[in-house]
């Protein structure tokens, strides 16, 4: 899943997307409101991490322009924590709110609800025959014995099993996986493709030519 961090505190910004990349998301980092407003227009993110008070561009600002044009989860960050402030912002088109001092543990999992949620996955844990896949734990189980996947592998599964029985495009994939310092024009797809065909069976994922790819339930 790919993320967008939109703080103008250097140090909050590098600690909390080092956080989220070991935790097995693709980061993308933004430095000011105007910034973070052009690349949360230009990608599909899986959800946003959004401060409020940046020179220039205020994340007021950032979320009212974005809201004209994406639905994209918006969980904002600030230490603003009047009540006052926690109803504009939810009014204003986010979908939490998180206040400063924070613990990580808890960001992780407003973040995992907000993608569950705008997927319409209720529970952390996917069913997919055999297969347990757990959102919470990001880990994989067939009959109760777990599966060793790489985070790369991990996040493709999660992926296509909370859009199970649709074509996944070739383009989805790298625009929720890949952050944007990575090559799209690598072939890291079909080699993540290829592991989890070998480690979940070869016919798991079905490939639509043309098309991208489907997992069935």
């Amino acid at each position: 899943m790919r993320l967008l961090v939109v703080e103008d505190e250097p140090d909050l910004l590098r600690t909390v997307a080092q956080a989220l990349r070991e935790d097995g998301y693709a980061v993308d980092e933004s430095p000011d409101g105007t910034d973070g407003l052009f690349k949360a227009c230009t990608w599909d993110y899986d959800a946003i991490i959004l401060d409020l008070l940046m020179p220039g561009l205020s994340g007021w600002d950032v979320l009212q322009k974005l809201r004209q044009q994406k639905s994209t989860p918006v969980l904002i960050l600030t230490a603003r924590d009047g009540i006052g402030d926690r109803v504009q912002g939810l009014d204003s088109g986010a979908d939490d709110y998180l206040t400063k001092p924070f613990h990580l543990s808890e960001l992780k999992a407003r973040l995992r609800a907000l993608i569950r949620r705008s997927v319409g996955q209720s529970s952390s844990e996917i069913s997919i025959g055999e297969l347990l896949v757990d959102t919470r734990t990001k880990t994989v189980t067939r009959n109760g014995s777990l599966i060793p996947l790489t985070p790369r592998e991990y996040s493709l599964l999660e992926l296509m099993a909370m859009h199970r029985g649709k074509v996944v495009s070739r383009t989805q994939i790298y625009d929720h996986l890949f952050d944007e310092n990575e090559d799209s024009l690598s072939n890291l797809v079909d080699v993540h493709v290829s592991n989890l065909r070998r480690k979940l069976g070869r016919d798991f994922i079905t490939t639509r030519r043309g098309q991208g790819y489907i997992l069935h339930d």
